[in-house]
Formats: structure tokens, sequence, C-alpha cells
């Protein structure tokens, strides 16, 4: 059965100009790939397009952020949390929020064999500021980052 030709698709639902993406996300690696990816969407709406500098530092900040959160963060049945806000300036915050609170991240040094932990010092190098602080009235943490733009975008 084929559909009618006559019958129209609805709209795709696109990221919005608002200046506040907020999602909730699986503890996944899905779900982590989903937050870069819809981040990266909004970036493009908000005039940051794909491939300049604002958009892929923030792509990077999220993906990072949103990786850390599904592997030390992860609590079985509890979501994890993107916001994603413009603020004044020129810049972008980046907040990631996870159920575990007990331990908090840091930025370390890491030896040429171990496979990982360099994420941190990344977001440290492409964030103006970042930080972790506890979710108040839930459990867990948000690890946040404002990721300067230099106000190069196009009107969204």
């Amino acid at each position: 059965m084929t559909p009618s030709a006559d019958r129209q698709r609805p709209p795709l639902r696109t990221a919005s100009a608002q200046p506040v993406l907020a999602l909730r996300f699986t503890a996944s690696p899905r779900g982590a790939r989903l937050a870069r990816r819809l981040a990266s969407h909004q970036m493009d709406a908000w005039g940051w397009g794909y491939g300049t500098p604002a958009h892929d530092a923030v792509e990077l900040v999220v993906a990072e952020l949103a990786a850390n959160a599904v592997t030390h963060g992860l609590v079985p049945g509890r979501d994890a949390e993107l916001r994603l806000s413009r603020e004044e300036g020129g810049r972008v915050r980046v907040e990631v929020s996870d159920a575990r609170g007990e331990r908090l991240p840091e930025a370390r040094e890491t030896g040429a064999g171990e496979g990982g932990g360099r994420g941190l010092l990344l977001v440290a190098a492409l964030a103006k500021e970042w930080g972790t602080v506890r979710r108040p009235g839930a459990p867990g943490k948000t690890v946040w980052a404002v990721v300067p733009t230099d106000g190069g975008h196009r009107s969204a």
C-alpha cells in the first residue's frame, strides 16, 4: 500500500529561536549522541552555522559533558538532562545534569597510555569558564561551561 500523493506530510519540528533548549536524554551512548546532535541543530537555528568555530566548540563541549554524564553519572532508570542557553555578550551556556553527585569531575593530566580522561581538559580549553554544582532539590550534579562565540553569527 502506498501513501496517497495528495496527502501532505506534517511539517518537521525544527529547532527554535528561543533562548533556551532544555531536554532530557537517556543515560546511554545513544542518548549522549542525541544530545550532541540536538545541540548542534540548535546552534545552527541560533545563527552559528555548522562548521563555524562557535558551533563546533559548543558541539564538542556538549559531546564531552554528555558522554561523561552517561559514563560516570549513570544511575539505572534515571535520565540525564541538557540545557543550552544563549547569554548576553554572545556566550552560550551548556549544562549537563546527571543523577550521581557523590563524585564531582575534575580536569586532570593523563599519561600517554591511558585511553581516556582528557575530555575536561578539552572543555577547559574551549570554555571561558566551567564548573560543577550539586543539583538543588534533586540528587546528582550539573556540570556547566560557558563557551564564548565572539558574536559571529548570522541573524536567526
